[in-house]
């Protein structure tokens, strides 16, 4: 499904954020991505988002070098995959059913599909009686949750969490914790990353390690070792 194939980025002081980084992702896997602040996890995540590209190397998606794709199946590509964020990124003047309804207008969903599909996006994160309430009113946690559901609802093959749980705490974790892994066990691929070590030792997943740009392990069903 995803392959970085030798992607190395260097920046301007000739510092690589990532290099020679080789690694794929099958489809429904469950990924952690660890390592210290500065080892090269956002870089990486950005290198398959678009948003950045390699010195050297490429990122495919499927069978599409994903840097190589011009605009509009860039825009369809950006479309398969849901991102959720440590910080929310929610639109404080919107309802949490407004908030996940804008992710499928921006898609181009109709108003029927609208409808039918958040209700069932906010009752799969457990917030279907906190739908019609403002992020002000919202913990934390359902705000996370609230984000999840934006993620899914245009039903994504992919999930990116980035440090999903950084900002919770250790109830509201494992509950963002268990939705994700309800969503893998559901079909989608999802691509976590954290500094979480009782979330990574929990998971039993595959996890891989970066340290100075380099990835220095990749075990199938790992813990947070660093």
């Amino acid at each position: 499904m995803i392959y970085f194939d030798n992607v190395s980025k260097i920046y301007n002081n000739n510092s690589f954020a990532l290099e020679e980084v080789n690694f794929s992702v099958e489809p429904q896997e469950f990924i952690s991505i660890v390592g210290h602040s500065g080892a090269g996890k956002t870089t990486l995540l950005k290198m398959l988002l678009a948003e950045d590209k390699p010195t050297q190397g490429s990122v495919f998606f499927e069978s599409a070098d994903i840097h190589s794709l011009p605009k509009s199946k860039l825009a369809r590509f950006r479309k398969r995959v849901g991102t959720i964020f440590q910080d929310f990124k929610l639109l404080p003047q919107k309802t949490a059913y407004e908030n996940v309804a804008f992710a499928m207008e921006v898609a181009g969903r109709t108003d029927k599909e609208i409808e039918s599909d958040v209700p069932h996006a906010l009752n799969l994160v457990d917030l279907e009686d906190k739908m019609w309430h403002f992020p002000h009113e919202l913990s934390g946690g359902e705000k996370q949750r609230v984000a999840i559901a934006r993620a899914i609802v245009n039903q994504p093959d992919l999930i990116i969490a980035d440090e999903p749980t950084g900002n919770l705490d250790p109830i509201n974790t494992y509950d963002v914790v268990q939705i994700l892994k309800k969503i893998n066990d559901l079909g989608t691929t999802v691509l976590l990353t954290t500094h979480n070590k009782g979330v990574i030792d929990s998971l039993g997943r595959r996890v891989i390690t970066i340290d100075q740009g380099r990835i220095v392990r990749d075990d199938q069903h790992g813990r947070y070792v660093l």
